[in-house]
């Protein structure tokens, strides 16, 4: 799984999102949290999620993505974005099964299997000029907001060359109720900092049936 999409650069494990749910924005784009320099946003999306090597789909993805921007006083913000929902597996090659990945993980999953996954993206924003009044009408993937919120010139530090980006995300599926069989292995860790050329990302775990 890969969860940063840069626009300019071929990552191996790039994940690929489609979009297939309306925004909700939940705020009507005007931003909660109030605190001075702090502005939230909040959507639901469902997104195709690829595996480590981002050659094939593994889940179908149903999330709640808030993006949580911080005004740095310098002209740029620092964006955290947060997602939460839940997962639904397509039969394949399972999510950890790629060479950098060398923890323990299985082969194939088949479908139907669920779960939970959780995790953040952060980075820079830098150029254009926020608009806390946008909206982003439709499902709003990472692009989508910083386009909407400030604009086409800014740029987002995961979608460059550059060492100012971490992320964390976790799957975690249960072996009870739909899941049996019992699974293999059931957590599969993606994590990194960087982008680019820059990027280091380490998978651990798996969510494999096989």
């Amino acid at each position: 799984m890969r969860r940063i999409v840069l626009s300019v650069l071929v990552l191996v494990g790039l994940l690929a999102l489609s979009a297939a749910a309306l925004a909700d924005p939940g705020d009507k784009g005007k931003g909660k949290g109030k605190a001075k320099g702090k502005q939230k946003f909040t959507f639901a999306l469902t997104n195709t999620d690829r595996r480590c090597d981002g050659t094939e789909p593994w889940a179908i993805l149903t999330e709640k993505r808030t993006y949580e921007l911080h005004d740095n006083g310098d002209g740029t913000f620092r964006l955290r974005r947060v997602d939460r929902g839940t997962f639904t597996t397509v039969a394949g090659n399972s999510p950890g099964n790629c060479p950098a990945n060398t923890s323990k993980h299985g082969q194939l999953v088949r479908a139907g299997v669920t779960g939970r996954f959780g995790g953040y993206l952060q980075g820079t924003i830098s150029g254009g000029t926020f608009n806390k009044n946008a909206t982003c009408a439709a499902a709003c993937f990472t692009g989508d907001f910083i386009a909407a919120f400030f604009g086409a010139g800014a740029v987002f530090s995961c979608d460059v060359n550059s060492a100012d980006c971490k992320f964390n995300f976790n799957y975690t599926a249960s072996n009870r109720g739909s899941n049996r069989p019992r699974l293999i292995v059931r957590h599969w860790q993606d994590r990194g900092k960087g982008a680019g050329t820059m990027l280091h990302e380490v998978f651990h775990g798996d969510i494999a049936s096989s």
